[in-house]
Order: C-alpha cells, then sequence, then structure tokens
C-alpha cells in the first residue's frame, strides 16, 4: 500500500495505488493527488470576477469545496468500488453551485478524470458524456454564456480520454510485465532441462562404464594383476575423457554473449536516459574471450549508471593487426577512478586470457576504458576451467561496479 507524505493510506485497489503503479514510481506520485487540487483555485476565485459580488455568495461555493475535498479523498484513496458514486457526486456538486457560480464548472473537470477510472473506456465515455451533456443543457437554459459550456465540455473529454489512456498504459505495461516474467520462467525451466539432459547424457553412460570395469578390475585383482591393471588404466582413461566432456559443457553454460550483452546494456543505459551506440563488428571470437569482454561490459556499463551521471556511452570491438581492441567510453563525470572490486576484478580475469585493461578518464571529459587483446590467444589453448578443477575459472560473471 502506497503512503502519502501527508499522512492518507491508499487502499490497495485504489486509484492512487494503481496510479503509481504505472508511474513505476512511489516518491513525486505520493503528492500527486494534492497537487490537482490546484485547480480548486478557478472555482472559488471565478465569482471574485463579478463586480455585485456579496460575501454571502460565496457560502454555497465554500460549502460545496468543503463536501468535494472529502468527496476528493475517497475517490483517490479507497476502494474503486465508490470511485462511480464519488464521481457522480462531483458532478452533482458542480450542477448544484453552477446557478451561483459558473466556476462550478471545474467540479465537472474533476468529476470527468474520475469517470476514467470506473469501468471500461465505452462505459467511462458514457458517464462523460452524460455529465458534461447535463451541464450543457444546464448552461443553456440558465442562460449562461457560451464560453463555459464549449470549454467545459472540450476540456472535461480531454482530461478524461487523457487519463483513459494513463489506465490503457497501465494495464498494458501490467500485462508486458506478466508476459516478460512468464517468458524467464519458462525459459529457466528450459534451461535446466536442457543442462539435466545434456549431464545425464553426458555422464550417465560413462558413469555406468566405470563402474563396470572397476568391478570387472576388482574382480581380475587377484587372478590376473595384468589384467586388472589394463582396465584400471581403462578407467582412467574414460574419467579423463569424460573431466574434459564435463568442462566443455561447463564452458557452454558459463558463456556470455557479447551481442547479447550488448543489446541488454543498450536497454539498460536507455532506460536510464542515456543514448547508447555500439558496434561488435560481427567478429567470430571463442567462448572464454567472448564472456570475458561481456563480462568487462556488464561491469563498464553498471559503473556507467551508478556513477558516470553521462549522456551519451558507446562500446566498439574492432581488429588492429594482431590486436582486438574493445572501447568503451561515456561522456560523464570522470575525475580520479579508485580502484575497487569491481576493477580488481576485471584486470584478473582479462590477465586471464591475456589482455590488458587502460582507463583514461579526465574530470568532466567523461571515461574511456580500452581492453587490448593479442589476436594470436585466439588460436591459443586458453582454458576456461583449472586442470585440477571444474568450479575454478578465470572468467566469472561478476556485477559488482569498478568504482
Amino acid at each position: 500500500m502506497g503512503m502519502c507524505e501527508h499522512g492518507f493510506r491508499a487502499r490497495p485497489n485504489s486509484v492512487m495505488v494503481e496510479w503509481q503503479t504505472g508511474k513505476g514510481r512511489g516518491g513525486p506520485m505520493r503528492w500527486y493527488p494534492l497537487l490537482m487540487l490546484v485547480w480548486t483555485f478557478w472555482i472559488v476565485a471565478t465569482p471574485f470576477f463579478d463586480p455585485n459580488l456579496r460575501l454571502v455568495d460565496l457560502t454555497p461555493t465554500l460549502c460545496a469545496l468543503a463536501v468535494f475535498l472529502v468527496i476528493y479523498y475517497i475517490a483517490y484513496f479507497h476502494d474503486r468500488r465508490y470511485l462511480v458514486w464519488c464521481a457522480s457526486g462531483m458532478a452533482l456538486l458542480g450542477f448544484a453551485i453552477t446557478p451561483t457560480n459558473p466556476g462550478a464548472h471545474g467540479f465537472l473537470i474533476y468529476a470527468c478524470a474520475f469517470f476514467a477510472f470506473c469501468g471500461p473506456p465505452r462505459q467511462s465515455l458514457r458517464l462523460m458524456t452524460l455529465a458534461l451533456g447535463l451541464y450543457a443543457a444546464e448552461c443553456v437554459w440558465l442562460g449562461e454564456a457560451w464560453l463555459f459550456p464549449i470549454s467545459t465540455v472540450l476540456v472535461g473529454f480531454v482530461v478524461g480520454l487523457m487519463n483513459i489512456s494513463v489506465l490503457r498504459n497501465v494495464q498494458i505495461n501490467a500485462d508486458l510485465k506478466l508476459s516478460h516474467d512468464e517468458v524467464r520462467r519458462l525459459a529457466a525451466v528450459a534451461e535446466r532441462e536442457r543442462i539435466g539432459r545434456d549431464l545425464h547424457d553426458l555422464l550417465g553412460h560413462t558413469l555406468s562404464l566405470i563402474a563396470l570395469k572397476s568391478e570387472l578390475a576388482t574382480r581380475l585383482w587377484d587372478r590376473d594383476p595384468h589384467a586388472a591393471r589394463r582396465e584400471v588404466l581403462e578407467v582412467e582413461r574414460i574419467t579423463r575423457e569424460a573431466l574434459a566432456q564435463v568442462r566443455h559443457a561447463v564452458t557452454g553454460i558459463r558463456a556470455a554473449g557479447l551481442a547479447a550483452e550488448l543489446a541488454s546494456s543498450r536497454l539498460t543505459l536507455e532506460s536510464g536516459g542515456v543514448a547508447f551506440t555500439y558496434d561488435n563488428g560481427d567478429q567470430d571470437l571463442p567462448v572464454e574471450i567472448e564472456t570475458c569482454l561481456a563480462m568487462a561490459v556488464r561491469e563498464s556499463v553498471t559503473n556507467i549508471v551508478r556513477h558516470a551521471r553521462a549522456t551519451r556511452a558507446s562500446v566498439s570491438l574492432r581488429r588492429e593487426s594482431t590486436l582486438w581492441i574493445l572501447d568503451i567510453d561515456d561522456d560523464g563525470r570522470g575525475g580520479d577512478i579508485v580502484p575497487g572490486n569491481g576493477l580488481t576484478g576485471m584486470r584478473e580475469r582479462l590477465h586471464g586470457i591475456g589482455a590488458t585493461l587502460t582507463v583514461d578518464s579526465l574530470r568532466g571529459r567523461g571515461t574511456h576504458l580500452r581492453i587490448t587483446l593479442p589476436a594470436r590467444t585466439e588460436a591459443s589453448a586458453v582454458r576456461l576451467v583449472a586442470p585440477d578443477s571444474v568450479a575454478d575459472a578465470p572468467c566469472l560473471p561478476s556485477s559488482l561496479p569498478f568504482r
């Protein structure tokens, strides 16, 4: 539940909670209902344009305004099942006060704003049309100047349609979030199933064969030591082959594609207001090298989002003669960089594949990172997993910022 700064608690099914959810933030939106009350100024101010105004003539308007504030609070912060009655009450206040105060058309505009949340768009439009039509008829009957009914009808429909659009966007965003969550869940399930099948296919037969040969070697141990030794050597060979296959499988599981990381970085940065361009040159890199470069891009983007205050960023990968060069630039505040866990970890991972990292950061002129990797590494046997451990690797994903 949302809590407003002035102490009003919004019900879970209230307009306030739905509005905050749709905007994706809670801070500034807490003041939104209070901010929207600024338009009530015209309801009170309009009578003062009448030179024959008497203070007693303001009494109906002030009483109606007091009732309106109570209805307004209920409309924003209470359950939406009361909303149609609240909006109708605002419209009735407008009808009742218009004969003594032409500025009461403001109540009709508030009513249209809340009618937008009273049901499907067609139902909301019917309610707005009914309220505004009755108001126009009342103005004609009272002989009011044409300016009031025309402006009220136009503004009422515009405000109502804007809120209908906002509500529709809220619903679309909620549906998209559910769809994305479901896609991620299904992708995770599919990935777990794939890994399970791969490990079963990879290890099931091999472990069965090791068990059979070990059992055979045990039986031959006393009768034919040479034959038993051959079986033990065969078990050793099969075990080494299985270990190599497991290492290869782990490398594939841990691999992070550079193209996918760049696309993800674009979404992250542009959602934070940072224009992002990239060019990976469609380079065909070994998996372990591509993974380390992708992790370097991820940490750099994390740093830009958290610290750089940049408006533009770019990443480019190119090959120059015997070197791969990855450049990461931003136009943020720059300045001295204090090495932390992120930067240290990045250097260690890059060192593991024979790459070097240089950082150039000038205050007020942004930051430039360059990763240089000899192209010969492409043909060398760079291993992701140490010989004595399947779990240890020089290129592990990390989400730590390097500042």
